[in-house]
């Protein structure tokens, strides 16, 4: 059975440089890196300002929707960081969408 797509080609449009790290580090304690590539998404913005007792914090976020799976050798997205806009951003969760029959349909990456 053929499923249909959710996020549509034509609505990714936002060029994305993406860096996608593995489990564990390397000996100098660096992250390793699975994946680097650029590639096309629907990107939305969006910041929330979180009131302390002594002072203000913006906090920007953003989801990059991609119509795609863009790293299948990877079974779960853990971390990385996305420059999109010449800002580099960091992963903090990464959804790898599913069908039924457990293949992908799209990915979203929360950043921050």
């Amino acid at each position: 059975m053929v499923y249909p797509k959710l996020v549509r080609k034509k609505d990714c449009k936002t060029d994305i440089h993406v860096v996608l790290y593995e489990e564990g580090t390397t000996e100098e304690g660096e992250p390793i890196i699975a994946l680097e590539d650029d590639f096309k998404c629907n990107y939305q913005d969006k910041a929330k300002r979180i009131l302390t007792q002594e002072k203000v914090i913006i906090e920007l976020t953003g989801k990059a929707i991609f119509c795609e799976d863009i790293a299948p050798k990877l079974s779960v997205i853990s971390g990385g960081e996305v420059t999109v806009f010449g800002q580099t951003r960091r992963i903090y969760q990464g959804t790898k969408a599913r069908n039924p029959d457990g293949t992908v349909n799209y990915v979203e990456l929360e950043i921050m």
